[in-house]
């Protein structure tokens, strides 16, 4: 493991989602301790999008942008609101120039699939209508998320692909989760990860799915077909139960013929990046907002 990394090991708390409402809180309150990200060149708004129910998202606005992007906050399907989320996504505006609409979805169990899918895809459609009034390019509108969020963005455009939906220009997928399955090397080895491990994902995938057999939209792992969709920036952490998914999914896209940055983050585990003073944590935040501003490139 990365030495600054390793350093924090026992200050990182253990994930426990017996409880959610309980998770949750526990969430926002390591949240909470991060430092406030720096909005001066930043506006940031809050808006309700019409959808069945309506759904609240946030928007950070750099100077002079014009490509966007969805983006979906982590936390298993069960943590994470915009609130927690605005660290990063106030990172990732400024660090792209790209518009941020975060999203805050419908969690589970309260809120099972396709609950949190519907949500996101509503921003989506109502992104792309109103492009004009955004300030953006409606050809130039990307999803994205970590974790969880990272497995919806990716759900997410396969159901824009299978309805003819909204043009998406690229996926910002960070670390997603999907696989429900966890038949993968890394999903049934790594059981005593920090943060996330073996036993905190199968209890994701348990409230998110409930009784409901995972469908690819659910968990985009389990599609077939990945051909005809974004191009795709996935970074990894070598330490995660995710890892190997995700570069199975990578490889995967590539043989479907889609462009994919794929890019394995040595001696990291999932959510390590929230370490920020360690030099691997701002080079993989560096990364992402990068790899955005290259895939909204003309």
């Amino acid at each position: 493991m990365n030495p600054e990394l390793e350093a924090f090991l026992p200050l990182i708390p253990r994930v426990e989602l017996t409880d959610p409402v309980a998770a949750r809180a526990n969430y926002a309150k390591a949240a909470a301790a991060r430092p406030a990200p720096d909005l001066a060149d930043l506006e940031v708004e809050d808006r309700m999008v019409p959808a069945d129910p309506d759904v609240v998202v946030r928007i950070y606005r750099p100077r002079q942008a014009q490509g966007a992007i969805v983006w979906l906050h982590g936390g298993g399907f069960v943590m994470g609101d915009l609130d927690t989320e605005h660290l990063w996504a106030a990172r990732l505006a400024d660090g792209s120039g790209a518009v941020v609409i975060s999203v805050g979805y419908r969690r589970a169990p309260e809120h099972r699939f396709p609950a949190a899918l519907d949500d996101v895809y509503a921003v989506l459609s109502w992104a792309d209508e109103h492009a004009a009034e955004l300030g953006i390019d409606a050809g130039r509108i990307a999803v994205g998320g970590h974790s969880a969020g990272g497995g919806l963005a990716a759900a997410v455009a396969l159901r824009a692909r299978d309805e003819q939906g909204p043009p998406i220009r690229f996926q910002l997928l960070n670390e997603p989760e999907l696989d429900d399955r966890q038949e993968t090397w890394s999903a049934r080895n790594f059981t005593d990860t920090p943060w996330i491990n073996r036993d905190v994902v199968t209890a994701s995938w348990r409230y998110y799915l409930g009784t409901a057999v995972a469908s690819p939209y659910a968990a985009p792992a389990r599609a077939t077909d990945l051909s005809g969709l974004p191009p795709a920036y996935i970074a990894t952490a070598e330490f995660d139960p995710n890892r190997d998914e995700d570069m199975g999914y990578a490889l995967r896209l590539l043989q479907a013929g889609v462009s994919v940055d794929l890019h394995q983050w040595p001696g990291t585990f999932h959510g390590s990046q929230a370490i920020l003073s360690a030099e691997v944590s701002q080079r993989q935040l560096a990364e992402l907002a990068a790899a955005l501003r290259r895939g909204l490139a003309d």
